[in-house]
């Protein structure tokens, strides 16, 4: 009861509500919120997803239960972290994050999730001039398994500056969002720019009373519903009932700059014999590359 409490006194503040849309085109879809940077929950455009209503915790407990995977150093099969999702509880939540990166565990389900949600003129994460190895750091595709009670550890920014999108196969997920200009009350770690000090649902307004300004966003998304928020959008998430959702990166002429220098920093901090390299690598190739698709957006009207 305390903790509801705290809650809802912490998320008092809200900003607004975020638009849900059907039957937007790519181009509707840039220009109101892509280019503005604002977030938006599409309706329909999963819909016809042949993995809509087939990916369920039965479906990944019976094709990939075999499977292992650690979370917070201890390894669970996926079997053991489905029935424990489906038990769980506020007082005893199932491991999480529980995710599931598709192109190395599941590749074959790559075809359930299309057609693909395109962010910009072109799909640059897609493009046959990027490499894989330039998203080192983070998964394009990936599956989010969580029970009732569970909750994204910390408040950030995602990895590498990428777009999010994040669509809803089972259960609901509820979001909580943060804009880009309340930034100056984040309270970064010194160490990472994109993560938060602050305990976003407890915050210690002692230590970050700047945060008592913040006025972040909720909304819950449900099968079928698509969140797009672009990079610079503070959130986590808490989940209320077993659920499942896909997320999927997305890079667009807004991020590409900033996608490139923390690609090379994520190299650099590898520091072996050929991190250095690498990170210039990736430096100049994604300058390069950047150019050959800003012309390529040039002729998609």
């Amino acid at each position: 009861m305390l903790q509801e409490k705290v809650q809802q006194s912490t998320f008092s503040k809200t900003a607004g509500s975020i638009d849900r849309r059907e039957n937007l085109s790519r181009k509707e879809l840039i220009k109101e919120y892509i280019e503005p940077s604002r977030p938006v929950i599409l309706t329909d455009t999963a819909n016809k997803w042949p993995g809509m209503g087939k990916v369920t915790p039965e479906f990944i407990k019976e094709n990939y239960g075999h499977l292992k995977k650690k979370i917070k150093g201890v390894e669970y099969s996926f079997a053991d972290l489905i029935d424990r999702v489906l038990v769980s509880s506020a007082e005893n939540p199932a491991p999480y994050p529980f995710s599931i990166n598709v192109e190395y565990y599941c590749p074959e389900l790559r075809k359930e999730f299309k057609p693909e949600i395109v962010y910009s003129k072109i799909d640059r994460i897609n493009h046959p001039l990027l490499p894989r190895f330039m998203m080192h750091g983070t998964e394009v595709y990936e599956i989010f398994v969580g029970g009732k009670g569970a909750a994204f550890p910390f408040l950030h920014i995602d990895e590498l500056y990428l777009h999010n999108q994040a669509t809803m196969l089972y259960g609901s997920k509820e979001f909580i969002l943060y804009s880009p200009d309340q930034a100056p009350y984040m309270y970064p770690q010194p160490h990472n720019p994109k993560v938060s000090q602050v305990d976003a649902v407890n915050p210690d307004y002692e230590r970050f009373p700047l945060f008592r300004e913040t006025r972040p966003m909720r909304v819950t998304i449900y099968p079928g519903e698509t969140l797009l928020f672009p990079t610079g959008w503070w959130h986590i998430t808490q989940i209320h009932e077993p659920s499942i959702s896909i997320g999927r990166c997305h890079l667009s002429h807004a991020n590409w700059d900033a996608y490139v220098r923390d690609e090379a920093k994520v190299w650099r901090r590898k520091e072996n014999a050929t991190s250095s390299f690498m990170a210039l690598a990736v430096l100049a190739y994604g300058k390069v590359l950047g150019k050959i698709m800003d012309i390529q957006e040039s002729f998609v009207r």
